[in-house]
């Protein structure tokens, strides 16, 4: 074996829904063979990435647009902003563009990894920490912002 079959990509974030999982990994199996493959099934992730978080999937723009407006943060707006133009500003998710190469496959595997930090990873964590704080201190926290009924 000259090559080996996977490329040294990142791992996938272990927060990624199972189905965006497997295409990542099918991408890290197959980018040194097929970086165009890989760069397809990574905009594939990015698609059905925006899904699970609430959009329709259909229209990466249109996703962009209403993750911003629901609080999506400038830097993850940009990381998407990325994908949408990374090879060819008409390119849609799960299509070849011809001029996909292994740097593009490297650079759609990273913000895979980093929108599903900002949008999955982090908000987790800091969920589990809020709820790890004493009942009468959680008590006080909704009767100073008003949520107590």
């Amino acid at each position: 074996m000259i090559f080996p079959s996977a490329l040294p990509a990142e791992l996938p974030n272990v927060d990624l829904p199972d189905d965006i999982r497997d295409d990542y990994e099918e991408a890290r199996e197959i980018a040194n063979k097929s970086p165009r493959g890989a760069a397809a099934l990574l905009r594939l992730a990015i698609q059905k990435l925006c899904k699970h978080l609430g959009q329709p999937g259909k229209n990466i723009n249109d996703d962009i647009k209403a993750l911003v407006a629901a609080g999506l943060p400038p830097k993850v707006q940009e990381a998407l902003d990325i994908v949408r133009v990374v090879g060819n500003e008409c390119v849609h998710p799960g299509t070849i563009d011809l001029r996909d190469d292994r740097d593009t496959a490297m650079q759609l595997f990273r913000l895979v990894n980093f929108i599903a930090l900002k949008m999955i990873t982090e908000p987790k964590e800091i969920a589990s920490l809020y709820g790890s704080l004493p009942t009468d201190k959680l008590a006080a926290i909704k009767k100073r912002d008003g949520t107590v009924p």
